[in-house]
């Protein structure tokens, strides 16, 4: 599919949102061209906070700026090196720490601005403030955890990710997650500075997901190098790394693995598949597909995921949510209700709810192919869970 062809049928589906922080499946136009006019009133005080992680730890956070000496920014040569900023959530001792924001000043800044529509009243600090289960100066637990990279939707901030970051890893997880800069509404470097979106007027551009594999194997680099750049990187084992990303970032996770067979597993959740899709490349590793049933499922409008998923060797369970929504997979819809903005059309499945499915069956993926232990949720349908229709097991 052509860019022109891309940005089409996304501005059909991000204008069903109910925000237009969805992140787009493929590539996304402006927010500008897409912002529905919210009919909605918000609350007097919005109170932001994401569901609480479900597991035996508590999640550390700590944030690192890594830069590529060796690569200049694709989307901004001017800009020099290539610069990250790397939410990096880890196991924790209980009742240590400070809470984390959720954002820093200069991205809950551009969020606002550009991402969510006029009139809801929601204001910077309320980002910032929204609480999210995490905590900075935790005390890390001992051992060593496996490492999940989590990457965004295209013009989706990192933290749009948090709620996912914070379970993993509270169930015995390293998480880095990652922020693809000058790809979303922003993401503050190591100076201070928060450079919006520098793609967001033109649309993704076709070597986008490559370019998102060479960001996590530098981050890779940096983590598990012979001198990590983060100071709890004793904490990771590198023989057990997956990564798992929500629209463009699920689908950019294929090409990472491709490009680095240290990832042993992947996950993408509700992101359209890239020609060409080097499924070739997997080598019999595992991959999750997780997204909502009427594109994705067998028989839906969406095609790209069963072309793909026939080329596959490997473990390969294939899962449609009834019910939700391209954003359901993220923090996007909880922060929505509780703004008191309605669910979109057709969305049947609560924002918490499909947080929790998410949360389960990708910590459930991860647990069998980097844990190694026994995950019956991924054995077919489950009468705790009716929403989740097994396209293949």
């Amino acid at each position: 599919m052509n860019r022109s062809r891309r940005i089409a049928a996304v501005a059909a589906l991000v204008l069903a949102l109910p925000l237009p922080i969805a992140g787009a499946a493929m590539a996304s136009p402006s927010p500008s061209a897409t912002a529905p006019a919210a009919t909605a009133v918000a609350p007097a005080v919005f109170h932001g906070e994401l569901p609480r992680p479900t597991g035996q730890y508590a999640a550390g956070e700590e944030v690192l700026h890594l830069t590529d000496q060796a690569r200049t920014d694709p989307w901004v040569p001017s800009a020099g090196p290539r610069q990250l900023a790397v939410s990096m959530f880890y196991p924790a001792r209980p009742g240590t720490g400070e809470p984390a924001p959720y954002m820093s000043p200069g991205e809950a800044q551009g969020f606002v601005a550009t991402r969510v529509p006029a009139g809801t009243g929601l204001q910077p600090q309320d980002v910032v403030d929204t609480r999210t289960y995490a905590y900075t100066g935790a005390k890390a637990a001992g051992g060593k955890f496996p490492l999940v990279v989590l990457s965004p939707g295209f013009e989706n901030p990192r933290a749009t990710l948090t709620g996912l970051a914070t379970d993993l890893a509270s169930h015995g997880y390293v998480v880095a997650l990652v922020g693809h800069t000058y790809e979303d509404s922003g993401e503050t470097l190591a100076d201070g500075s928060t450079p919006g979106c520098a793609l967001c007027d033109t649309g993704a551009p076709d070597s986008l997901p490559d370019s998102r594999a060479k960001d996590v194997s530098f981050v890779l680099d940096r983590l598990t190098g012979q001198h990590p750049a983060w100071r709890l990187a004793h904490l990771i084992d590198r023989d057990r790394i997956g990564m798992a990303g929500h629209s463009i970032g699920g689908a950019s996770t294929l090409n990472a693995m491709a490009e680095d067979r240290r990832i042993l597993a992947g996950v993408n959740m509700d992101g359209g598949f890239w020609p060409p899709v080097p499924t070739d490349d997997l080598a019999g590793r595992s991959f999750l597909l997780l997204g909502k049933e009427s594109d994705h499922a067998v028989g839906g409008g969406e095609t790209s995921w069963g072309k793909a998923w026939a080329g596959w060797k490997g473990y390969k369970p294939w899962l449609a949510v009834a019910g939700t929504n391209h954003s359901s997979f993220t923090d996007v819809p909880v922060l929505a209700a509780e703004l008191g903005l309605p669910l979109p059309p057709g969305t049947t499945t609560s924002p918490d709810r499909g947080m929790q499915l998410t949360r389960e069956y990708v910590g459930a993926f991860f647990d069998r192919t980097l844990k190694g232990t026994d995950q019956p949720l991924l054995d077919g349908p489950s009468a705790a869970n009716p929403e989740v229709l097994f396209q293949h097991p």
